[in-house]
């Protein structure tokens, strides 16, 4: 079932001139005249299931976070539609008594976190039940309470945000989220400010929140592997549309663009010619060599076609019919990195399994193997 639903969302900012006055960056063109347009979302449409968490990914500029503060009007939308547990509404045309209903039913959880400096952890927590919701103070407590106990920090109820670090930050803003029961739970790249090694446990430890607590979640992000981690729905955003959604499988696995596959995770890609289809399989003229690959529909010989290579799902070989060159070989522990030449195109390679493999050093000829069902074909 359909927590969310968002069609057609469009939004532009104006640049406008007043006599007088410098040009500047509003929201609507008013009487003034409109010297540009820069038109933000092109018609995004979103479906979140009751239950899920949905990541929107895409790099500086793509639309994600204006998107998503669209969703809990801290922007204005142009146009498009918002079906909220049923509810429809216009939201080019919403009025300010929708706007304050549906905003209880949201939360938003910060980047910088947000909290009160001069509030313990446990009264940031229950800001809202006291103020907004007019909770008597006994009541919020033992709710904040084993809210903090959820995420870990009771025994930090007394601490000031200054006497936490930014992992527990960020679960006290998560616990204040989650304390006032929202429908939907808005992330707005919550852990970017945390090193690489917090945001690790830090996205499991949403993870598990958020299954724990079944809440909805719409989660806007730049990292890949956090998209990944803790979605059971991916949208890629690129200049204002939706690229492609999906599974975070499907995604990674069938993206439908060499932009969907470059940007999440790693990948190589190979030109190659149709040379003749052979039942489920097709041959491809990769660098003056035969491979075979398995076949996609609609396949005619003598088009072109890009092989969508993961680095995980290439090897090495001493002998094989795609000949290519070794031009870096590093040790990372866990796993060997390579870089090969096949032709004039580098592709990059990993080996999990180094210790039971041959090492390859940089300057070996050899040959680089796959599946034909390990790929994917552009």
């Amino acid at each position: 079932m359909a927590m969310l639903e968002v069609r057609d969302l469009r939004k532009s900012f104006y640049t406008y001139a007043k006599p007088g006055l410098q040009a500047g960056i509003f929201h609507k063109p008013g009487a003034r005249k409109v010297v540009s347009q820069l038109d933000v979302l092109k018609g995004v449409d979103l479906t979140v299931n009751k239950g899920d968490v949905v990541a929107i990914l895409g790099p500086s500029g793509s639309g994600k976070t204006t998107f998503l503060r669209c969703l809990n009007f801290l922007e204005t939308t142009d146009s498009g539609t918002l079906i909220f547990d049923g509810e429809q509404f216009d939201l080019g045309k919403i009025t300010k008594a929708d706007i304050a209903r549906l905003r209880k039913k949201t939360a938003f959880v910060f980047q910088n976190y947000n909290l009160f400096r001069n509030k313990t952890a446990l009264q940031n927590v229950t800001e809202g039940l006291v103020i907004a919701r007019k909770m008597p103070k006994a009541q919020a407590d033992a709710i904040g309470m084993k809210m903090l106990e959820k995420v870990g920090l009771a025994d930090r109820a007394d601490s000031y945000p200054r006497q936490l670090s930014g992992g527990q930050q960020q679960r006290v803003a998560l616990a204040r989220a989650l304390v006032l029961e929202p429908s939907v739970l808005l992330f707005d790249e919550p852990l970017s400010n945390l090193d690489a090694k917090l945001r690790v446990s830090m996205r499991t430890e949403i993870r598990r929140i958020q299954q724990k607590t079944g809440i909805t979640a719409v989660y806007v992000t730049h990292d890949q592997s956090e998209a990944m981690a803790l979605s059971d729905r991916i949208i890629i955003m690129n200049k204002g549309v939706v690229a492609q959604m999906g599974t975070p499988q499907e995604i990674y696995y069938h993206p439908n663009s060499e932009f969907v596959a470059d940007f999440i995770g790693e990948a190589n890609f190979l030109k190659g010619v149709c040379k003749g289809l052979d039942g489920d399989h097709a041959l491809l003229e990769v660098a003056g060599t035969e491979v075979r690959v398995a076949a996609v529909e609609n396949m005619k010989e003598g088009e072109t076609y890009t092989i969508v290579l993961r680095p995980e799902s290439a090897g090495l070989a001493p002998e094989g019919a795609l000949q290519c060159k070794v031009v870096l070989s590093c040790f990372m522990g866990a796993y060997q990195n390579y870089h090969v030449m096949v032709g004039e195109t580098l592709v990059k390679l990993t080996d999990y399994d180094p210790k039971n493999h041959h090492i390859y050093q940089v300057g070996d000829t050899c040959a680089l193997t796959f599946r034909p069902d390990g790929v994917h074909i552009l």
